[in-house]
């Protein structure tokens, strides 16, 4: 068997083999599962035979399921009645109207992966033996995936109880020749695919109309590839923040696993332990406060050395005189008495600090959310259920057995949970790009991220509207669809869980998710950038010998013959050894790595240049997963 095809047997679909299916993988039927399929339907036959009223068979659906079908049409004995015109029987007609007039969902189509997962699904459950449907219709629906038959299914309609009816009546009616399909990604007629395809449309037997249409297959594959996205998008995550902590030059007590082993959160312990790997071999974090100048605007004469001279920056200190160290001796005993770009204080603002609580967190909202998909990959989900090998059933409601697993609540829960989660995850990501952009929070950083030497640039500016924009546009999509019921079928179907729009809604928020995480890895290596080049112009200087060229760069420098100028000179040749002495300031490997893919197709941005094309590739770096691997 090809490597590529994956076999379906009811028991044992993963999430991994369901994208894998979503994404072009061909599919193979088990042969000892399809007798256990082939049992249930030869059961319902001969149930039928000998006139055993069974719900969705002999009977209507939903609140017609009080009327039992008769052994003739009754229109045909009405005025205009043609019974030569009329093909199969009452039974067979029930089913194909079931699909056909089921199918009227509204809005853009899903795209052919949605589809392709949807189709899997119905298979994979029906392949489960209870559903009542024949071999020969169940490899039917395997052929459509196998030879690129993708029925066309229009967005919005499924209440997500009866299941998707609405949605899989689409995906159904293209099996009996209706319907439109794509083929070779071409729109046709349902009828004209199959014929490319080389397939011939069915006739619909027992009870194999509501086992098409009835179940949870659009919810759970929105879901399933939505989760296969957002474990990505945490993980990127994860990296933008270490980038821009990095940018910081951030404090990394805040991840140690002795903290988190007192809150073990399993998301929580996960992120910090993942944060602490993506910053292993940063020189930038937990950095002295003195060692780390400030941006300053470049001018002509702000260097003496000509290589120097190329930078487009220049760098500044504060020099603290002994008359305001009152009270903070400790202090400057462990630091020397300079201010520059990096606040003195032992702590991060929160979108720093607090990562693996809030990314950890979303972490567990997937995790939730992932464990009830795998139940559902695998479970039957149409209604009634079929036991033809029911142990002491005297009566036939023991081996057809009405209930209720096509309801999509324990899907649109969990979906509510994780629609909750991305806003939160987009959230802290645009607060981190804030700071990187205000001069007043991004430690010494040049405001917006730009030299801006002839007030004419805007640099990163308006990046961060953008974040800001989709941010509200998340949360505000983020109300749970499944707290709003809407009764369906003249309330015989009085409590549904709209948990189709739920996924839906989850796998669209995606996108904006994956954007936000675009924009700040694209702020945070420009900030990167400054901060390594910033440090680096400094230890260069050091490195030179001549300290007056760095006492240059110090503010609040007393007079040459003031009483504190030895103890100032004496300060500040110490900082030149602390500099020149220091390793090459760098970013962790991990985040080293990811800024080298980011700079391959986006270059640093020293004064303003448009910005469409560079937004475009951090989003495609972001959404192909490159950057994480």
């Amino acid at each position: 068997m090809q490597k590529n095809t994956i076999t379906l047997d009811g028991n044992s679909l993963t999430r991994e083999q369901l994208v894998a299916i979503a994404r072009g993988a061909r599919v193979a039927l088990d042969a000892a599962q399809l007798v256990h399929v082939q049992r249930a339907a030869d059961f319902l036959a001969e149930k039928v035979s000998v006139g055993e009223p069974i719900y969705g068979v002999t009977t209507g659906f939903g609140s017609n399921a009080d009327k039992l079908l008769g052994a003739h049409r009754v229109r045909d004995e009405l005025p205009g009645g043609n019974p030569e015109k009329r093909e199969g029987t009452l039974l067979e007609e029930l089913q194909h109207n079931l699909v056909i007039t089921h199918a009227v969902c509204v809005g853009e189509p899903f795209a052919a992966e949605v589809v392709r997962a949807m189709l899997a699904i119905r298979i994979n459950t029906l392949m489960r033996g209870h559903s009542g449907i024949r071999v020969s219709t169940l490899q039917a629906l395997g052929e459509l995936l196998n030879r690129d038959v993708i029925p066309l299914i229009p967005q919005k309609g499924s209440v997500g109880a009866s299941g998707d009816l609405a949605p899989l009546s689409h995906l159904a009616i293209v099996l009996l020749g209706g319907g439109e399909a794509f083929h070779g990604g071409e729109r046709v007629s349902g009828a004209e695919a199959l014929r490319r395809a080389g397939l011939e449309p069915v006739r619909l037997s027992f009870k194999e109309g509501l086992a098409l249409n009835n179940g949870t297959a659009q919810m759970l594959a929105c879901g399933v590839l939505a989760l296969d996205r957002l474990e990505t998008l945490v993980a990127t995550a994860d990296l933008a923040a270490a980038m821009t902590l990095d940018a910081f030059a951030g404090r990394v007590g805040a991840f140690k696993p002795e903290v988190h082993a007192l809150r073990p959160h399993p998301g929580q312990v996960e992120t910090a332990e993942r944060i602490r790997a993506l910053l292993r071999g940063s020189t930038l974090a937990d950095i002295a406060y003195h060692l780390v100048p400030r941006f300053r605007s470049w001018l002509a004469d702000a260097w003496s050395d000509a290589q120097d001279r190329q930078r487009n920056f220049d760098i500044a200190w504060d020099w603290v005189p002994a008359s305001q160290r009152h009270g903070r001796e400790a202090f400057y005993t462990r630091f020397l008495p300079f201010k520059g770009g990096k606040k003195h204080q032992p702590q991060d603002a929160y979108c720093l600090r607090c990562m693996p609580q809030v990314h950890g967190a979303v972490r567990d909202a997937i995790a939730q959310a992932a464990r009830v998909l795998d139940i559902e990959l695998n479970a039957v989900t149409d209604n009634p259920l079929v036991f033809p090998d029911a142990a002491g059933a005297e009566v036939i409601e023991d081996q057809v057995v009405s209930a209720g697993h096509f309801h999509g609540m324990p899907l649109a829960l969990a979906m509510s949970y994780v629609k909750a989660a991305i806003p939160v995850l987009a959230s802290i990501s645009e607060r981190r790009l804030n700071k990187l952009v205000d001069p007043a929070t991004n430690d010494g950083l040049p405001a917006f991220l730009i030299g801006n030497e002839d007030a004419t640039d805007s640099g990163f500016m308006i990046v961060q509207y953008t974040a800001a924009a989709l941010v509200n546009d998340l949360a505000t999509r983020a109300h749970p669809a499944s707290v709003y019921s809407v009764p369906t079928s003249a309330n015989a179907e009085d409590h549904v869980s709209m948990g189709a729009n739920e996924a839906r809604h989850v796998l669209e928020m995606t996108e904006d998710l994956s954007h936000v995480l675009a924009l700040e890895l694209y702020t945070a290596a420009q900030a990167l950038d400054y901060r390594q080049d910033m440090l680096n112009a400094a230890r260069r200087l050091a490195e030179r010998g001549d300290w007056r060229e760095l006492a240059a760069k110090i503010a609040n420098a007393p007079e040459a013959n003031h009483p504190s100028r030895a103890q100032f000179e004496s300060e500040v040749q110490a900082l030149a050894a602390a500099l020149a002495g220091a390793r090459d300031f760098h970013a962790g490997e991990a985040v080293a790595k990811a800024h080298a893919t980011i700079r391959e197709r986006i270059a640093f941005m020293s004064r303003d240049r448009a910005m469409d094309g560079d937004v475009k590739a951090v989003c495609e770096l972001v959404a192909s997963g490159t950057l994480v691997g």
